[in-house]
């Protein structure tokens, strides 16, 4: 085995993190469809597809270095919301979870000597930077433009930008 079974152990744990974020973005897509808000539901859409290809990165990793990696359990996501809003906030605190995962899962390769699964946790230090920094942009515009319908609408516009449409999103 090339992994160190406390490794091997903290990336299965940090798998179930991966698959809630699946879920959590497919939930929240959901609601936007259901609301009218086609360009937010894209973008949820895209971003559950990116964690997909995380989960499966972690999963293929512990595979590929000698461990067994585990399908984690689930429990249901958050169906409703109130506001776009609410479903960046929401986000933002599913994406830090993952940051502080990730930052626990370097410093135990760090001290158990795995400096391949710490080389391959560099890309997740990258990526989680990227999409909490999204998130607070995100977070941020919404309060300076307000909540108002037509602030809403360009919010919509601009998370399409970011996630194409639907139909490229789920494709």
């Amino acid at each position: 085995m090339l992994i160190p079974v406390k490794v091997e152990k903290a990336l299965n744990a940090h798998l179930g993190l991966e698959m809630a974020a699946i879920y959590h973005y497919l939930s929240v897509a959901s609601w936007c469809e259901t609301k009218g808000f086609e360009g937010s539901a894209a973008f949820f859409y895209k971003q559950s597809a990116e964690e997909q290809l995380h989960f499966m990165k972690f999963f293929n990793y512990i595979n590929q270095v000698g461990g067994h990696a585990h399908v984690p359990e689930l429990k249901k996501p958050q169906t409703s919301f109130k506001t776009i809003l609410e479903t960046c906030q929401k986000s933002l605190e599913a994406e830090h979870k993952v940051t502080v995962s990730i930052y626990k899962l370097v410093e135990l390769a760090r001290a158990e000597k795995d400096h391949a699964t710490e080389a391959f946790l560099k890309f997740f230090v990258d990526e989680q930077l990227e999409e909490e920094m999204q998130f607070n942009r995100l977070i941020d515009r919404i309060h300076l433009i307000g909540g108002g319908p037509q602030s809403m609408y360009y919010i919509d516009k601009e998370l399409e930008k970011l996630g194409g449409t639907t139909a490229e999103a789920t494709e």
